[in-house]
């Protein structure tokens, strides 16, 4: 499993291996009764990074703790991850901070992290490359600062879709142009590619050709467009009016969303 980011302590960072080798919790473990819930990352939105400038994207989780169980004796954090289950991962993203925490009752803390996503290949921090773009699951970890052997892990907490940004240009000509003429439509879906801090057409995805008749607010779908094997778009269609043309792209799940800003054209 290859490492990218770990949790790292207030005080010092968390041994890697705490990550690289998931341990299953030992008898007598002091975090071992550490649960959580309520962890949302990015408001519950999908974390979208671009090419090159790090992304990171605040958390916020509810600990559960024994009453018995010091607040500061352990250290926490939330982390992405895939696989089969959290103590298998075939991959792992976590904060460079532990989280802060503020204690709501004996029992119950309140926590809020950070979770940096680096596109650069920086190894030592951590990087992510472009087939690591998709779907992960949210899980969490507890740490014991008095023994960073032991460690409590807790999968299954939510899921998250962590997408390539993507940009979308559209550009409608001639302008202006006569009622009933052709208007050719061109443009290009691009998104980023995490290998090489670039953006690159993103290929055979379906976008939509929509037209805003000028005074309204409201797009209408004239037709669905595929992208070439560069990404480029070329259409063409009846100018009917003046107004604005524009490209839709309804987004997968490594690629958020994206629509064009509209091209006017003005109808003689």
């Amino acid at each position: 499993m290859r490492i990218r980011a770990t949790v790292a302590a207030v005080t010092g960072a968390l041994a890697l291996s705490a990550l690289a080798v998931p341990a299953a919790q030992a008898a007598g473990n002091p975090v071992s009764g550490v649960t959580f819930s309520n962890v949302v990352i990015n408001s519950g939105k999908s974390i979208v990074v671009g090419a090159s400038a790090t992304v990171t994207v605040s958390a916020t989780y509810t600990v559960t703790k024994p009453a018995n169980v010091s607040a500061s004796s352990f250290e926490t954090g939330p982390v992405l991850y895939r696989g089969t289950s959290i103590t298998l991962p075939t991959d792992i993203l976590g904060g460079d901070d532990a989280g802060v925490c503020t204690a709501s009752s004996s029992t119950v803390l309140t926590c809020t992290a950070k979770l940096p996503f680096r596109p650069d290949a920086d190894v030592e921090l951590g990087d992510l490359t472009s087939d690591e773009a998709g779907a992960w699951k949210v899980g969490a970890l507890a740490v014991d600062v008095s023994n960073e052997d032991n460690v409590k892990w807790q999968g299954d907490l939510g899921a998250k879709n962590l997408q390539r940004l993507s940009k979308l240009t559209v550009d409608a000509a001639p302008e202006p142009v006569k009622k009933g003429a052709t208007v050719t439509v061109t443009g290009a879906l691009t998104r980023a590619n995490w290998d090489d801090n670039a953006y690159h057409g993103y290929t055979g995805q379906p976008v939509k050709l929509q037209f805003r008749k000028a005074g309204s607010t409201t797009y209408t779908t004239l037709k669905t467009v595929t992208t070439d094997s560069t990404g480029k778009l070329k259409t063409t269609t009846t100018a009917t009016a003046d107004g604005y043309f524009r490209y839709s792209f309804a987004g997968t799940t490594t690629t958020p969303a994206v629509s064009a800003a509209g091209d006017y054209v003005d109808v003689q």
